[in-house]
């Protein structure tokens, strides 16, 4: 058996690393809980890398890899010219800034959307740059990604790949290199951004210094890496343009390979993909299963069976689950939750249902603005795709046949794929997915419960407007 390739994938809670052979088998893991910064807003960079390298570490006594790959949640981290973070990494929902991207003209801000594929702006390092105290700004060499600072550390190189490019604002997505037009125009250094490469690409070599810390072999070939999403997504279409991934987790990531010359749909993100030339559309919706564990922890948790016994529509309690702010397709920041028509009979069971229903709704929106016809099947991962019943209960509320994979870690195994193409190990993405991914169960929708939840859907739907009416939480809305 030919050498496995290491792979690591960077959540909001945890670090994941493992081992894995091109076949798919797994032959060491590791994970090293975070116990910095587990919100949206910011991190600790140097916790963060602590937390990787003993992850890395965890990995001693098993086969050496042949690559390794990184892959994490979006940010931004500033660093000076010795890689040194000059103030706390900035996570999805990192505020730093918004208030100057706000406050730009309007022709201004539509070039910078129109060049960067997003349909309303939402942060990151642009945002985070123009709002940089000047005291930080002298000394600031770079602005890199959560995996871009991860990869420089390890590698001592300065580079990122072209999907955590696109979550800048700051790069001309359908060319792959950055819009230096728009930044000279904003006062802003380009150079302070580092080169793009492909996500599969080698960019660099283990340290020295990095593989005495992590127990791997110096001179290990690095490749670019991506955002976990974005890199799960890669793993579960390979190169099928008739499919829809759905990546569940706190928030789900919903998308499409689009086919080429077409465009994505007005609402959604327009990213790279991790095949070079390629473009996915689609985007990360507002909290989905985060809303979920919220409710459970409040309410306790409840068996699936006594969850599946509660009838469509939870007997009139209605969830909105958008806690944070909604996200793809509606992209409205102000938007929060809700609970609606709560009477005396519902109990937690009903809670947490009206709450996966929700979840499920938001989801479907963003399916549907995709794939307007209904048609296509959804690949669905993560977490919740080991439960029957979440299975069941999302291609009923879909519509949809749902391809369900057995792996919850496609994240993971993403990175690993990653590091296969970037070794030469394996060439063929759609050979990783098979190998990675492994069969997809098919769940089919029960015709008269997706009838029903059809007519739920759209009550839901004007429900959620009606409180965001009512509130002002309309602001932020693309246009």
């Amino acid at each position: 058996m030919s050498a496995p390739v290491a792979a690591v994938d960077v959540g909001t809670s945890a670090v994941r690393a493992a081992l894995v052979h091109a076949d798919g088998h797994v032959v060491g893991a590791s994970q090293i809980r975070r116990v910095s910064g587990l919100g949206g807003e910011t991190f600790d960079p140097e916790a963060l890398h602590k937390d990787v390298v003993a992850a890395l570490a965890g990995l001693a006594g098993g086969p050496l890899p042949s690559a390794l790959a990184i892959a994490a949640h979006i940010g931004t981290v500033a660093v000076d010219s010795a890689l040194r973070p000059v103030e706390p990494g900035g996570g999805w929902a990192d505020p730093r800034g918004t208030d100057r991207l706000a406050a730009l003209d309007e022709d201004t801000t539509r070039d910078l959307l129109r060049a960067s594929g997003r349909p309303s702006p939402t942060g990151g390092a642009l945002a985070y740059l123009l709002g940089l105290d000047p005291r930080l700004a002298e000394r600031v060499a770079a602005v890199l990604s959560p995996k871009d600072y991860l990869v420089a550390r390890l590698t001592g190189r300065v580079v990122t790949d072209t999907v955590d490019a696109a979550y800048t604002l700051a790069s001309d997505v359908a060319g792959r290199a950055w819009n230096t037009a728009a930044l000279t125009r904003l006062g802003l250094d380009p150079a302070l951004f580092p080169p793009q490469a492909e996500p599969a690409s080698v960019v660099g070599e283990l340290t020295r210094e990095a593989a005495g810390d992590t127990g791997l072999p110096a001179g290990l070939p690095v490749v670019a890496g991506g955002p976990d999403g974005s890199v799960g997504i890669g793993l579960l279409l390979g190169t099928s343009e008739e499919l829809i991934a759905d990546v569940a987790g706190t928030t789900d990531v919903v998308g499409r390979l689009l086919p080429s010359g077409t465009a994505a749909p007005h609402g959604a993100v327009l990213n790279p993909s991790v095949l070079p030339g390629r473009f996915v559309a689609g985007g990360a919706t507002g909290l989905t299963g985060g809303a979920v564990a919220r409710w459970r922890a409040l309410a306790g948790s409840v068996e699936d069976e006594h969850l599946a016994a509660v009838p469509p529509g939870a007997d009139g309690l209605v969830v909105l689950p958008a806690m944070t702010g909604a996200r793809f397709p509606r992209w409205r920041p102000g938007s929060r939750g809700a609970l609606l028509g709560q009477r005396p009979e519902h109990d937690a069971a009903h809670l947490l249902r009206a709450a996966q229903e929700a979840a499920t709704y938001t989801v479907r929106e963003g399916l549907d603005l995709l794939d307007p016809s209904g048609l296509l099947p959804v690949a669905f991962a993560g977490g919740s795709a080991r439960s029957e019943h979440v299975a069941r209960l999302r291609a009923d509320v879909l519509g949809r046949r749902l391809l369900v994979s057995k792996e919850p870690d496609v994240t993971l195994l993403g990175a690993a794929s990653l590091a296969f193409l970037g070794s030469g190990e394996v060439t063929d993405p759609d050979v990783l997915r098979a190998r990675l991914v492994g069969a997809l169960r098919e769940v089919t929708p029960d015709p008269a419960r997706a009838d029903r939840y059809a007519a739920l859907y759209a009550q839901w739907r004007r429900a959620r407007d009606a409180v965001d009416g009512l509130s002002g939480n309309g602001a932020g809305q693309a246009s």
